[in-house]
């Protein structure tokens, strides 16, 4: 099972996609790392927010996921360079992803923060450099950045990192509810190439990063999901007061529930419960058709033989309407 646990609302960028900044909690009613500790044992973690670095507890909250998760990644903008070396020094069996949404000029306008791309590349610099294995960065692919894709790949690779890539959804979590790709074609056509490159690449991993932005391109055109959505089933995520929720991608137009909330009861309470149930029943009757890494990774690695035969076809047969050419 993968977990997405959401420590704070609060953030020190003003995104494009995403309202989060209008929305911040509290530091008071966020929730406390001890409560962490009903969580399952999980595959996976994603450490978010916000930004999770303005925790002054972050440490302590790392710690507690740590014992739970095989591994863990933090997601941050970059902005708090010294925080973000400070934790990862003491922790360096943890992965770190940095959010750049293009070249300097279209990342500072998309994040509404001056001099973040400066940010975000010194941080990845530093971590690389104090011995960090598990760094990359990654973008939210919206009409305004989607040219700037192959050279942030390039990058990633000219410095041996990960590169990892999303496209702009809506949803609760977002609080934001009308971003959109207009030039679908243009912007898919972008995808096509990143496709490509990751196919020339000799890692496996960067084979299926291949199928994942495939659809990707599949999500902008508007198609069904190329595997099924099981959030609540295997993944969930826990919101900054304790709600176990199955996705981040709800909107209340459709349908917006929660599971229960960790403060009041046991995680296996919550889970095995009626409300669990009821919520797994609208996950399969959902209208929205997302393609987000953290509902699409653990259904990629449940019904695997679809990525696999896609990789199959798309490199090693070359056919080409694989990638809707």
């Amino acid at each position: 099972m993968e977990a997405s646990v959401i420590t704070t609302y609060r953030c020190n960028c003003k995104c494009y996609m995403c309202n989060i900044w209008k929305y911040p909690t509290k530091v008071g009613e966020e929730i406390k790392p001890k409560i962490l500790n009903k969580l399952p044992n999980l595959s996976f973690c994603n450490i978010t927010g916000g930004e999770p670095f303005l925790r002054d507890d972050i440490e302590e909250i790392v710690y507690i996921l740590k014992r739970k998760a095989k591994r863990i990644v933090i997601s941050t903008n970059g902005y708090l360079t010294e925080r973000i070396v400070e934790v990862a020094k003491k922790n360096k069996d943890i992965g770190v992803r940095i959010s750049i949404e293009g070249l300097p000029e279209a990342n500072d306008k998309l994040r509404g923060r001056k001099n973040g791309f400066d940010h975000g590349l010194r941080t990845l610099l530093n971590l690389k450099k104090i011995g960090l294995k598990d760094i990359g960065f990654g973008i939210t692919v919206s009409d305004i950045n989607a040219k700037d894709m192959l050279q942030l790949y390039e990058l990633a690779k000219g410095l041996d990192v990960e590169f990892a890539t999303a496209a702009v959804h809506n949803g609760y979590y977002f609080h934001s509810y009308n971003n959109e790709v207009k030039n679908k074609e243009e912007v898919a056509g972008y995808f096509k190439e990143i496709i490509k490159e990751l196919l020339k690449s000799r890692k496996p991993k960067n084979w299926f990063r291949a199928y994942f932005n495939y659809g990707l391109i599949n999500h902008i055109r508007g198609n069904e999901r190329l595997l099924p959505c099981e959030a609540g089933t295997e993944n969930f995520f826990v919101d900054p007061w304790g709600e176990i929720r199955p996705c981040n991608a709800m909107e209340e137009k459709y349908w917006f529930d929660s599971m229960g909330n960790l403060n009041e009861k046991e995680f296996d309470e919550i889970w095995n419960g009626d409300k669990a149930r009821e919520i797994r029943e609208k996950v399969k009757n959902c209208p929205k058709n997302c393609w987000m890494i953290g509902t699409a990774a653990p259904v990629m690695k449940k019904y695997i033989k679809e990525p696999i035969k896609w990789i199959l076809n798309a490199k090693f047969f070359r056919k080409s309407e694989t990638l809707c050419l």
